[in-house]
């Protein structure tokens, strides 16, 4: 006898080493359904904190330093958590959708999977690709609500432009809330359940309630879970920089995106922060245009005048104003208003002069008003 094997043989050691890969890749993707946990991090751990983890539990479990049973594999779950919560695109998707949305996610891209994928596996062995079922259909990604914070702006801060540290509490997810799934096919989408009801023989209508343990198709809430004890979310306090550019308007927002409340199968929503310009004592706004009332005795008024200003940021300039100023005559002093929003230098500034008229004159100073505008007397008619 030769020491060769039977075609029948050699396929069913090729089988079983094949199912072999699937159930140690099966395992390998189960056991990483919490990268935070493998890690040992908190949800929201920075990136040096992600980084110093990883190289702690790496440098544990490495295969030529851990000869343990198992250590390869956990060493290998280190390293796929590693790669996705360090990848913002991945990061962003597990954190919203799970270990599921993040496989779809993959799949999408043509990588079938951060361990490579089955189809990869089954590629080797000649079986082709796509053998575990189709994709479901792309749906639309909800978001949470989006959230507008009002603002509140002096005219000088809008003029000068400031830097703004805040802090803000929304709701994020719940460390473990994929633990607290569980399958149900009425769910199709969050909110939203649908069933089937007879409402005649051989009539079936389909009926869509509200339902708020539906977070994702096919997924549903588990009620009072251990891993969230607290509900689906929890508190979180952070630090924002709100950037207020020179020239800004009322009304305008300053967005902050992704950062409202998070809900489980949902985008987190925008956070708004929108500008509300409090009423300046002197200055009066409209666009990149400032304006201002100025009072001005009737002696100015007729003989001309200086008058020196103090802008917002504090610098001074004078304005000169030469012959008869007439009640409510408006002057435009160039690139005196605010700095432009769009595009580069000021508005300008309207100045409106209001003349103050002496409330009564003795018979002297009539007199003497005449003589210098050579009104001497009424003709007689």
């Amino acid at each position: 006898m030769t020491g060769r094997r039977s075609p029948s043989l050699r396929l069913a050691a090729q089988l079983q080493f094949l199912f072999a890969l699937f159930a140690l890749s099966a395992t390998i993707i189960h056991a990483a359904q919490d990268f935070y946990k493998i890690l040992g991090i908190k949800r929201n751990a920075t990136p040096k904190e992600i980084k110093k983890a990883y190289r702690s539990k790496s440098l544990e479990f490495h295969p030529d330093k851990n000869k343990e049973e198992g250590a390869a594999d956990k060493f290998a779950e280190i390293a796929y958590a590693y790669e996705v919560l360090t990848d913002e695109e991945k990061k962003e998707v597990y954190d919203r959708h799970g270990e599921e949305g993040l496989k779809q996610h993959e799949q999408r891209q043509g990588q079938g999977g951060g361990h490579g994928g089955f189809d990869d596996i089954f590629s080797h062995f000649g079986f082709g690709g796509g053998g575990f079922g189709g994709g479901r259909g792309r749906q639309r990604e909800q978001s949470t609500p989006n959230v507008d914070v009002p603002l509140r702006l002096t005219l000088k801060q809008l003029y000068l432009g400031e830097i703004i540290e805040v802090q803000y509490v929304r709701q994020t997810l719940c460390v473990n809330w994929q633990d607290c799934m569980k399958n149900q096919q009425e769910c199709q989408g969050p909110g939203v359940k649908v069933k089937m009801q007879q409402i005649a023989p051989g009539f079936v209508q389909q009926v869509q309630q509200r339902d708020e343990r539906c977070i994702a198709q096919g997924k549903m809430w588990r009620n009072n879970c251990r891993e969230c004890p607290n509900g689906q979310t929890q508190a979180e306090k952070i630090e924002l920089t709100i950037d207020v550019q020179k020239g800004m308007y009322a009304g305008e927002p300053i967005t902050f995106e992704g950062v409202a409340d998070e809900k489980p199968g949902m985008n987190a929503g925008d956070l708004n922060f929108v500008i509300v310009q409090e009423k300046d004592e002197h200055y009066h706004r409209d666009g990149d245009h400032l304006y201002v009332t100025m009072e001005i005795p009737l002696v100015d008024a007729l003989t001309g005048f200086s008058h020196e200003f103090t802008h917002l940021d504090d610098h001074k300039f004078t304005v000169n104003v030469e012959g008869v100023t007439e009640c409510d005559h408006v002057m435009r002093v160039s690139g005196k208003g605010m700095p432009r929003r769009r595009g580069s230098g000021f508005g300008d500034l309207y100045i409106t002069f209001d003349v103050d008229f002496p409330d009564s004159l003795t018979d002297e100073q009539r007199e003497g008003i005449r003589n210098i505008l050579g009104g001497g007397g009424r003709d007689e008619l």
